[in-house]
């Protein structure tokens, strides 16, 4: 319950009776673990609340658009992903050292994420690049330089397509291990055939970009995102036998991180690499403060924000999922 407590305390007093709370108790907190925690998060269409007219999407989630979406609808949002944050932190006893996000609009998004919560307090840097996604979405990484120091970031591109960039960051730990993460959301399953093609070219990228950095001399990699499809897909059988995808067990055990009429999907995964895999593993968030119950079927499912084009107040109809590389840090 600790990084409950401080979210509390952040929240609803801060000033001197923050600043005491946070000296009373980080020093323990901070000492908890050398494991390193990344998470993952679709943020389903979370853009800003101004109408830039750069795509229909941008004008649709805008509050004079379709959507209505307003600066106070934007602001629980960014209060609800904080708060889920902190309840992935409890359960892992600290809060993650990287969060790769998707489905974002811009970087002023990010900013106010952090701002406007008491994630200000946490350290976090951005890394993102605008890509040429016709709707105006991309990934994003946000990164605790106390646990990771930025070597290097840039976006790739996914040859021939006008879709979201895999986002590549290169990091050392405060002990010298020298890790990469890529950062995906690859096209979606609308248009048939076309589509499994165009998913098929983004994953042959992110093996190629593998493949160089391994040239590099970078052999732990951590490729994660919203891939569309799940583990096992015909998609990932001509991938190089380096790959671990660790969802692939958690999938075949009926767990998902969407849910459709009724029946769950993993198609937010992770993918690291040999080195990584004996002490890396994965889970799929199913937090209570982002879902609700399934009126249709028995169960919960992740609280979207939107069900159609009504609003509903929730988070994502993803559920986050967490990586834990064992005494990494």
């Amino acid at each position: 319950m600790f990084l409950a407590l401080i979210y509390v305390c952040l929240s609803h007093f801060g000033g001197m009776k923050t600043l005491i709370v946070l000296l009373l108790l980080a020093a323990p907190f901070q000492r908890d673990s050398a494991d390193c925690v990344m998470v993952f998060w679709n943020l389903e269409n979370f853009f800003d609340y101004f109408d830039g007219e750069t795509s229909d999407s941008d004008t649709e989630f805008s509050s004079r658009g379709g959507r209505h979406w307003t600066k106070r609808r934007f602001t629980a949002k960014c209060m609800s992903v904080s708060k889920a944050l902190f309840s992935i932190g409890d359960r892992c006893g600290k809060l993650p050292d990287a969060i790769a996000v998707a489905e974002v609009e811009n970087a002023f998004v990010l900013r106010k994420l952090i701002e406007l919560t008491p994630l200000r307090r946490c350290g976090y840097k951005i890394i993102h690049y605008e890509s040429p996604d016709p709707r105006g979405i991309d990934v994003a990484l946000m990164y605790r330089p106390s646990s990771l120091r930025l070597i290097s970031s840039r976006p790739c591109n996914i040859p021939g397509l006008a879709t979201r960039d895999i986002l590549l960051a290169q990091f050392v730990s405060p002990a010298g291990d020298s890790i990469a993460v890529m950062v995906n959301h690859h096209p979606s399953k609308y248009g048939g055939d076309a589509s499994a093609q165009r998913r098929a070219t983004a994953v042959s990228r992110m093996d190629a970009l593998a493949d160089s950095l391994k040239a590099e001399g970078w052999t732990e990699v951590v490729s994660l995102g919203d891939f569309n499809d799940t583990p096992e897909s015909d998609l990932y059988r001509n991938l190089d036998r380096s790959w671990v995808n660790l969802a692939a067990e958690l999938s075949r055990r009926g767990e998902g991180s969407i849910r459709f009429d009724g029946r769950w999907q993993l198609i937010d995964q992770c993918f690291v690499t040999r080195r990584l895999e004996r002490n890396s593993h994965m889970e799929v968030c199913d937090l209570p403060c982002i879902s609700v119950r399934d009126a249709a079927h028995s169960g919960q499912k992740p609280f979207r924000t939107y069900s159609g084009p009504r609003y509903i107040g929730g988070v994502s109809d993803h559920y986050p999922i967490v990586v834990i590389i064992d005494g990494f840090l």
